[in-house]
């Protein structure tokens, strides 16, 4: 559905190029994140870093579908939840608060995906997890702010963390990057219980060759972000053939 369908104007002309760059990869992101069937109806956030601002974001406008969010739809709110710019689209400023502890602590985290999926659930209330990640103990919905430090030290400089009992969580330097960081959590998530669900007895990989392999891997992948970028485009062409009203 267009942004016009939703009576917003186009803001293209109205924010920076580089803002509007962002807003765009942003509306793409909410899109894709529904057609991988990530999604849980309007309650998961996706937020990203207004360019040049330290404490503006973009988040998604309350009540609307991931797969309606538009470029000039999105909000833009502060550090505390607040729209900055008018809109008539109210925000979640409770979904906010894990994003903004970390937005907060994390400059590199231009990008901060958190998702509800059924793997990435079950594999949270798991007490051995996936190897080599970062968790976080649920301690109820995130609505208080006295959880920020804990949830910040938890993720330390990892780009996913696991939220027990609660879902997953993935940042990057630019959206692409948290897109593809969360592609490959939940792909992982979904293959381990699929695995378990077969009843045999599983092989496990010894810990000195996943960490071998984890640093080969960050090792291939630098500069930071280059897997995002690698399919990023792709992905968008995908998008295109299907509904390009994201750009709106």
């Amino acid at each position: 559905m267009s942004t016009a369908a939703h009576g917003i104007a186009s803001l293209r002309d109205k924010v920076s190029p580089d803002e509007w760059a962002v807003r765009v990869d942003l509306a793409a992101c909410y899109r894709l994140v529904a057609r991988y069937g990530w999604e849980d109806l309007v309650f998961t956030h996706i937020t990203a870093r207004v360019p040049g601002v330290e404490d503006q974001f973009l988040i998604n406008p309350y009540g609307m579908f991931f797969d309606e969010i538009t470029a000039s739809s999105l909000v833009k709110i502060d550090l505390q939840g607040n729209k900055v710019e008018d809109s008539p689209f109210p925000v979640n400023p409770a979904g906010f608060v894990i994003h903004s502890a970390i937005h907060a602590a994390r400059h590199d985290a231009r990008c901060v995906l958190h998702t509800h999926t059924l793997n990435g659930v079950a594999v949270s209330t798991q007490r051995a997890g996936l190897l080599s990640l970062g968790y976080h103990d649920f301690e109820g919905p995130a609505l208080h702010d006295d959880e920020k430090p804990r949830l910040v030290a938890d993720l330390g400089d990892k780009t996913a963390l696991i939220l027990r009992n609660h879902g997953l969580l993935t940042v990057g330097e630019t959206v692409a990057e948290a897109f593809v960081a969360m592609y490959y959590l939940e792909t992982s998530c979904a293959i381990q219980v699929r695995a378990q669900a077969g009843g045999g007895e599983l092989i496990p990989v010894p810990k000195e060759i996943i960490d071998t392999a984890y640093t080969q891997l960050m090792a291939a992948a630098r500069p930071r972000g280059s897997r995002g970028m690698l399919v990023w485009p792709g992905l968008l062409r995908r998008l295109e053939r299907v509904d390009s009203s994201y750009r709106d």
